[in-house]
């Protein structure tokens, strides 16, 4: 969990195409439950996605490649706002769709989404 600044900026960040590029990814998301999308993922190229919630300004979610889900949820105390994310279903023993086993990405994941929070946060300060 980390606290950034208002909802409705963090919300703008993550429910929007520009706000996820601006910190996360490239992409082509539009914030409408069942909208597919892709992510543009280096080096490994489009990685296909689908919206499953948006509930506006608290919580969003979306399927990523063949069996994660991030979700992004948001509360609002006051100037700031506690920001959630999680990213669900990894099989131990699978591999993504780019031929890596889960675990090896599982790891590396696990240490970039720190630093991708911290640039969320800034994102949102400078704007």
């Amino acid at each position: 969990m980390h606290r950034l600044t208002k909802i409705d900026k963090v919300w703008a960040a993550v429910a929007t195409s520009d706000g996820l590029a601006a910190w996360f990814m490239p992409n082509d998301f539009e914030p409408v439950e069942g909208h597919a999308f892709h992510l543009g993922s280096v080096p490994f190229g489009s990685s296909p996605c689908k919206v499953t919630v948006v509930d506006p300004p608290h919580r969003l979610s979306f399927r990523w490649a063949q069996s994660w889900t991030l979700t992004f949820e948001l509360e609002a105390q006051g100037d700031t706002t506690l920001f959630t994310l999680t990213h669900s279903g990894w099989e131990a023993a699978g591999q993504t769709e780019f031929g890596e086993a889960n675990s090896v990405v599982r790891e590396r994941m696990n240490g970039g989404w720190t630093g991708l929070v911290e640039k969320l946060r800034g994102t949102v300060e400078a704007g």
